[in-house]
């Protein structure tokens, strides 16, 4: 295949997250750049990955890439995109990493323009370890569907699903990490604590991690009985709260991006 460039419109932490992932794999292509309103943004972006070219303020050279990678926030997008229309290559690929807005809002932003791709990363996409829900379009060739989908395989897990689940993901896939993240890491603290090396709390953690995961997906068991497991449980009092919260916010959160 022949090398593609890319384009980033917005260099905040999911283009970070993302050129971290290429580089780790090899993938990183020689001709990248990425736009964005804040130099100090581009500036940390350059000296992580000195190859890249960075633009502040003007997004009409990382437009014109072969394909170009939307990290904007939602409520910037028909500005932004409506200022690039006449920048998109006819053959380019966009690539939407934003949630709410659909694909049929993109094209229509852009001026009718039909090549494009909506995902939705999450974080361990930065050690290759993501799961990364993708809407390609109808129009792209199976070949083609190939290629790109063999630069997103240094992102981890990129499932095909339907679009309008896309924010369900965002809320559970692209937002679960940090649901779990500060746990863990008090896990590690508190092991440390206990008397631990750094290196057996980290061992520790992770371990009991992936043991939990492979309970869940390999034991045969229902939920119920996979939590009952350890007799003794000692935030057991905490639970009903902890579960509230979820049961409150998320939904409320899942609306929102729907509406």
């Amino acid at each position: 295949m022949t090398e593609k460039s890319l384009g980033f419109i917005g260099g905040g932490r999911v283009t970070m997250i993302l050129l971290a992932a290429l580089e780790k794999h090899s993938q990183l292509p020689s001709q990248v750049v990425v736009s964005d309103m804040n130099a100090e943004t581009l500036k940390g972006l350059q000296q992580r990955f000195p190859s890249i070219r960075t633009v502040t303020g003007g997004n009409i050279e990382a437009a014109g890439q072969d394909i170009v990678f939307l990290a904007l926030h939602p409520p910037a997008a028909g500005e932004v995109l409506g200022s690039i229309k006449g920048a998109v290559k006819k053959d380019a690929t966009i690539v939407s990493l934003m949630p709410k807005v659909t694909v049929a809002q993109i094209s229509g932003m852009l001026g009718g323009f039909l090549r494009i791709i909506r995902m939705i990363p999450n974080a361990p996409a930065i050690v290759g370890q993501g799961y990364n829900p993708v809407v390609f379009p109808a129009l792209m060739q199976a070949q083609e569907k190939i290629q790109v989908a063999r630069l997103f395989a240094a992102f981890g897990t990129c499932p095909e699903v339907a679009e309008n689940t896309l924010e369900a993901y965002a809320v559970i896939t692209a937002m679960g990490p940090t649901y779990l993240w500060f746990q863990l890491y008090e896990l590690e603290a508190q092991a440390r604590a206990f008397g631990m090396a750094d290196k057996e709390a980290r061992e520790a953690v992770r371990q009991m991690a992936e043991g939990v995961l492979a309970t869940m997906n390999e034991s045969g068991l229902p939920p119920e009985k996979v939590m009952d497991l350890v007799p003794v449980k000692p935030l057991g009092a905490d639970e009903a709260a902890i579960l509230a919260s979820y049961r409150e916010k998320l939904p409320g959160l899942y609306a929102k991006l729907k509406t």
